[in-house]
């Protein structure tokens, strides 16, 4: 028996008609997006696998009203209807890429001439003229192709951008340790790292190079220079699912220059688009509960978005033990009906993911008691955070969480939530 618990909408996969669309659960605890095409016919696509319990998770998310979202996402951009400030936008600074990854949501590596640096700061400009003082993700391609980047990154901060980060697969970082530090003295806060895992078959699948010990590189020269490193790892059934709790660990004993994890389940955009039968779709809750089972992490720990709907992501922060454990701070029973503004949100991300001031606690001297004074200073320098961004594709794009969105890119005087942007038709239907 199946029942249907949430009307939305969601647009045709292949035409991109804007449809109504249902949220219907299983007998099993599993929940569909459900939505029909009168030209392209059904579809049904997995969103929720019931290992965490799903109405808990989502209580505190209004329901999308009768007249929201009709018109989404077509000529998108951020409009009246939309729910959300902007905490974070990106920045597209070039197209061309030093890797051929399998799956990259911006299908980098073409080469298209580069936007010029004039261009850039009128960019720059813009967005803060529009969203206030962001936190501005660089991205590409691989942005570290250009040479110029730390002047961009200087300009950015002086035109009134709160936080500067930069989007990387971390190959230049490592070979090119002055262009680094350049970065970091124009005013770099954060290496969001393309990070997949701990052994080489898995970038050799995914970006097909053997890229393990430069990208452990990378991260030796950030927290030589106090660049705060987030490791971002692209997470695929079949792949690198197995390696969580081993990323988890890598990531703990490279603290404090590892500030986090930045989980991205696998979506069906850019340059790949076949998406998986429903069988195949790896859910959230499937994230947190194969996090939890490999590390020992309660699912109790991990909180929804702050400021994005509650199925967009999740946070969880921890302090590091004695015994080399992870103590969580955060947690769903308590903490869940918090939310946040995007500004509040921004500060947030930059709180957990920057490198803090002052010398990191050397290794082995961590307490489990401790006064006030000390909590702070753990809280700073013996810190992890681990967090998720599940992205939307063709298929499960639901218009309930768009509206909802935080993470905007900027696309020539035009800023778009980020699954509006780089939606793509699903292929091979």
């Amino acid at each position: 028996m199946e029942k249907q618990i949430r009307t939305t909408r969601s647009l045709c996969p292949v035409c991109f008609r804007n449809l109504p669309a249902y949220m219907v659960e299983k007998e099993d605890g599993q929940i569909f997006l459900t939505k029909s095409c009168p030209d392209h016919g059904e579809f049904s696509v997995p969103v929720w696998r019931g290992r965490v319990d799903f109405h808990q998770w989502v209580q505190y998310a209004r329901p999308l009203k009768e007249a929201d979202g009709l018109h989404c996402p077509e000529h998108c951009g951020i409009c009246s209807g939309h729910q959300s400030g902007t905490c974070c936008i990106l920045l597209e600074v070039t197209r061309r890429c030093n890797l051929r990854c399998r799956f990259c949501f911006a299908d980098g590596g073409t080469q298209e001439a580069d936007p010029t640096m004039d261009e850039l700061k009128g960019a720059v400009r813009d967005l803060v003229r529009q969203c206030g003082q962001p936190l501005l993700q660089l991205s590409g391609g691989e942005p570290t192709l250009r040479d110029d980047l730390p002047e961009l990154i200087r300009f950015a901060k002086e035109a009134g951008c709160s936080y500067v980060q930069l989007n990387t697969n971390g190959i230049r970082l490592a070979e090119d340790p002055a262009y680094t530090e350049a970065l970091a003295e124009a005013g770099l806060d954060i290496v969001f790292l393309q990070f997949d895992g701990t052994n080489d078959k898995i970038y050799e699948y995914l970006r097909g190079e053997r890229l393990l010990e430069i990208k452990t590189q990378a991260i030796r020269v950030c927290s030589d220079l106090r660049i705060g490193v987030t490791l971002v790892p692209t997470v695929v059934p079949g792949v690198n699912v197995q390696d969580l709790g081993r990323l988890v660990r890598f990531a703990r004993e490279h603290v404090p220059g590892v500030r986090g994890i930045h989980f991205q389940p696998v979506s069906y955009f850019g340059r790949y688009t076949d998406a998986p039968a429903a069988d195949g779709r790896y859910t959230l809750d499937q994230l947190m509960a194969d996090l939890a089972d490999q590390t020992g992490i309660s699912v109790e720990s991990f909180m929804p978005s702050r400021c994005d709907h509650p199925l967009c992501g999740f946070h969880a922060n921890f302090l590091l033990t004695s015994e080399g454990g992870l103590k969580p701070l955060t947690s769903i029973t308590r903490s869940a009906g918090e939310r946040g503004c995007a500004r509040d949100s921004r500060e947030y991300v930059a709180r957990h993911w920057r490198r803090p001031a002052g010398e990191p606690e050397p290794a082995g001297k961590f307490s489990d008691e401790m006064d006030f004074d000390t909590f702070l200073y753990r809280l700073r320098h013996g810190s992890l955070t681990l967090s998720a961004m599940a992205f939307q594709d063709a298929m499960n794009l639901n218009i309930e969480r768009l509206i909802r969105c935080s993470l905007h890119v900027y696309d020539h005087g035009t800023v778009k939530p980020f699954c509006a942007h780089y939606l793509t038709p699903a292929a091979d239907l």
